[in-house]
């Protein structure tokens, strides 16, 4: 039997959690079923029991997800949960750590929800990188809201109590129903169109996942995408999120905080730029008192009490450019000047006759030396020629025919160098030094070995 160390608790559980960490199946769970043994610890964390008909898991949602629950989860609820599956180490037991929670009632919504924004963030459509800014000093504001609810008074009010000097314009919409989803996307369309506002915001007053589900939908996230006017989404109230929350470039929790957002607050403006206009009268003046002191510094400079001082330096100095002037032109001409002469000096030594002389009997030397080259390189070719013609003469087959000797061949013009190869009465050809002579075989004798 082989000898196996054994293992610790210790180790076999760390194994096994890494397996259970390690699987992408058992990350980003959602899981549907029913709340069982709900407890609530002092810090805020929450364990239950998840189960159905046939089976169940234990379950815990941290103090720092469960904070962001909008209800109460309570024993025998049915809900909705997402998470994943790891190991407790120290109990030897797997649970479930929850992230998020919602009611069975708004499951298949949340399941199509979370898809979404999965997909959607995967393609990049909530990357901080496409998010334009707001601007500071808006001329005009966009509303994309119904025009008969109460979000629309609450940025209305909003705007001309902060900021009255800016132009707003309403584009009505459903923001509810089978029809929001195309009356939304339309508007912000028109806005870029229309090109007349700087900023749009984007929203409606609170409800359910089902009321606030046109601003859940591909058709509203992608048209506030391509939008080339910045957007504030102020959908729902501050625990609200939808899908046009995260494509949006800023997320206001409520319409009020987006029309706070939208625009500055005037007594805040005006407040800015009397401070600005204070720091602006205090450059002002202490910039004014340096130029005065420097003006009176000038003003009691010796050159300004007597001017033809000024005049007397810069005349000597003029001078002084002058005389360096004339001594640097008068050493360049001197320089040039010997320059001159050591060329004419040179030229004077150079006798073009003599060199036309010297190349001429170079050239001549040349010729002979070439024309003597050419004459043994030729007569050692013929000779050469002579050696390979007197080899290939010794290897001409028909050569040997001068010396009495001849060769036989068949109909086909085959050499015949065997007695093997002919038959009594067959015809052959004799081949002479002068001709060639038929022949007709009568008889074949073999040499005996």
């Amino acid at each position: 039997m082989e000898e196996r160390q054994p293992l610790t608790v210790k180790a076999l559980t760390k194994y096994i959690k890494l397996k259970f960490d390690y699987d992408k199946n058992l990350q980003g769970l959602l899981l549907k079923g029913e709340l069982s043994n709900v407890k609530r610890h002092s810090r805020g964390h929450i364990y239950f029991t998840l189960k159905d008909d046939e089976a169940q898991i234990n379950a815990v949602m941290f103090a720092s997800a469960a904070s962001h629950l909008t209800f109460v989860p309570t024993e025998g609820m049915q809900v909705v949960v997402k998470g994943h599956i790891t190991v407790y180490e120290a109990g030897g037991s797997y649970s479930m750590y929850v992230k998020e929670m919602t009611e069975d009632g708004v499951g298949n919504l949340y399941v199509a929800f979370t898809q979404m924004k999965e997909r959607l963030g995967a393609e990049g459509l909530f990357d901080a990188r496409f998010k334009q800014p707001i601007p500071t000093y808006p001329q005009a504001i966009g509303v994309i809201t119904s025009p008969t609810g109460a979000a629309i008074r609450d940025i209305l009010s909003t705007i001309k109590r902060r900021f009255p000097l800016v132009k707003v314009y309403v584009y009505p919409a459903l923001v509810q129903g089978e029809q929001a989803e195309s009356s939304i996307i339309s508007c912000i369309k028109q806005a870029n169109q229309m090109n007349l506002v700087d900023t749009l915001i984007v929203g409606r007053g609170g409800g359910s996942i089902e009321d606030l589900w046109a601003f859940n939908k591909e058709g509203v996230a992608r048209a506030i995408f391509e939008s080339k006017i910045p957007i504030i989404s102020a959908v729902g109230h501050e625990t609200d999120f939808t899908i046009a929350d995260f494509v949006a470039d800023h997320r206001a929790p409520t319409p009020t905080a987006a029309a706070e957002l939208a625009v500055p607050n005037l007594p805040d403006v005006l407040a800015h730029f009397n401070q600005l206009n204070v720091r602006l009268n205090h450059s002002f003046n202490t910039l004014f008192e340096q130029k005065k002191t420097k003006l009176f510094q000038l003003t009691e400079h010796y050159i300004m009490k007597n001017p033809h001082a000024l005049f007397e330096q810069r005349l000597m100095y003029v001078n002084q450019l002058s005389d360096k002037l004339q001594f640097v032109l008068q050493d360049q001409l001197n320089r040039h000047k010997e320059l001159l002469v050591t060329h004419h000096h040179r030229l004077s030594q150079f006798n073009p006759m003599s060199k036309v002389e010297s190349s001429k009997q170079h050239v001549t030397l040349l010729t002979q030396t070439m024309s003597g080259c050419m004459t043994q390189r030729l007569l050692e070719q013929k000779q050469h020629y002579h050696v390979l013609l007197t080899k290939l003469e010794m290897l001409n087959p028909l050569s040997i025919l001068k010396k009495g000797y001849s060769v036989v061949t068949d109909e086909n013009q085959e050499m015949i160098t065997t007695v093997a190869n002919l038959s009594v009465g067959q015809t052959v050809s004799v081949v002479l030094e002068d001709g060639t002579i038929k022949a007709s075989v009568e008889d074949i004798v073999s040499k005996v070995n």
